[in-house]
């Protein structure tokens, strides 16, 4: 794209991410302004939407997100997300996101304990997320690349996600249907994908959106879970 939109991305990196340059590319092809955020940077008054890509953070030693829980950068992470700003967090960011506090639950092993790589369904929910804008039903096509993509929490928990519009994509069938087994290859409870914070502005899935944003991977599917989150950050920048 020759136009370039406004909206400024912070694609934050920690040692052992290796999705970074995606999630950028990603970015940029779509029109928008996007800049690594090394995990030492504690300035992010620049940006108005993060990014926490996929990896292996620290090299998922301890747990998958948690060492990487305490860089620098993640306390501004927290302020940030607190400030109602928008914040994603796609695979390994996904557990960044969880080790934090920033949503609830945890990943782990998959079921069968493989790593999984392949493409999966989504469909969509009807949530309280501003990081998507479809219709509830939908169903996208998304690839997934993890080990720990087991999403799990208590029923105290599982109860609130579903009463406050938390859960915004579950894996399901080609059809939208989701199997009595459960659809999800990894496990996850509930067929969970992805999950977002009761604002809405802090968003968690295990798929990745940035792999499928333009026609080297033969699919646009992944765009619309960035193109929505420009005008939610305008809004908030108050452009």
């Amino acid at each position: 794209m020759s136009r370039v939109d406004e909206v400024r991305f912070g694609v934050v990196t920690f040692p052992g991410s290796n999705c970074e340059q995606d999630a950028v590319h990603a970015l940029r092809h779509l029109g928008y302004r996007a800049d690594y955020v090394w995990h030492q940077d504690t300035n992010l008054n620049d940006y108005d939407a993060l990014v926490l890509p996929g990896g292996f953070s620290y090299g998922d030693y301890l747990r998958c997100g948690a060492v990487a829980r305490f860089s620098p950068v993640m306390s501004e992470v927290v302020r940030y997300a607190e400030a109602g700003r928008p914040v994603i967090g796609i695979c390994n960011g996904f557990q960044v996101l969880t080790e934090a506090h920033l949503l609830p639950g945890a990943l782990i092993r998959n079921k069968g304990l493989k790593f999984l790589c392949q493409t999966v369904h989504l469909r969509v929910e009807q949530s309280v997320c501003k990081w998507l804008d479809l219709p509830t039903g939908i169903v996208l096509d998304i690839p997934i690349s993890h080990n720990e993509g087991n999403y799990i929490c208590d029923d105290d928990t599982l109860a609130r996600l579903q009463e406050n519009g938390q859960i915004v994509v579950r894996y399901c069938e080609p059809d939208g249907s989701r199997l009595p087994q459960g659809s999800a290859p990894n496990g996850a409870l509930d067929d969970i994908a992805g999950i977002c914070n009761p604002r809405g502005n802090v968003f968690g899935l295990m798929p990745h959106p940035e792999r499928v944003t333009d026609a080297v991977s033969g699919s646009n599917a992944g765009s619309v879970f960035f193109t929505a989150i420009a005008t939610y950050a305008r809004e908030v920048a108050g452009r």
